[in-house]
């Protein structure tokens, strides 16, 4: 996949729990953890607003455009 999610940086950063967040935009621990590891096929913008209002950042900050070797 050539979009690589830096949540986990932000996170780091920003020093908040992973459950807080998860609280706060009303998702599952589970369904963040796959969101951090990239493992999921799509991301709500209602979700994304929500995790970039908790986090004070921008979208840019957790998404990152990283082309596949073969482009």
């Amino acid at each position: 996949m050539a979009i690589r999610v830096t949540l986990n940086v932000m996170l780091a950063e920003r020093n908040v729990k992973a459950k807080e967040l998860a609280e706060y935009v009303g998702i599952t621990e589970t369904n963040l953890s796959l969101l951090k590891q990239g493992k999921v096929k799509g991301l709500r913008f209602d979700t994304l607003e929500k995790i970039c209002e908790y986090l004070q950042c921008q979208p840019g900050d957790l998404l990152r455009h990283e082309p596949d070797a073969e482009e």
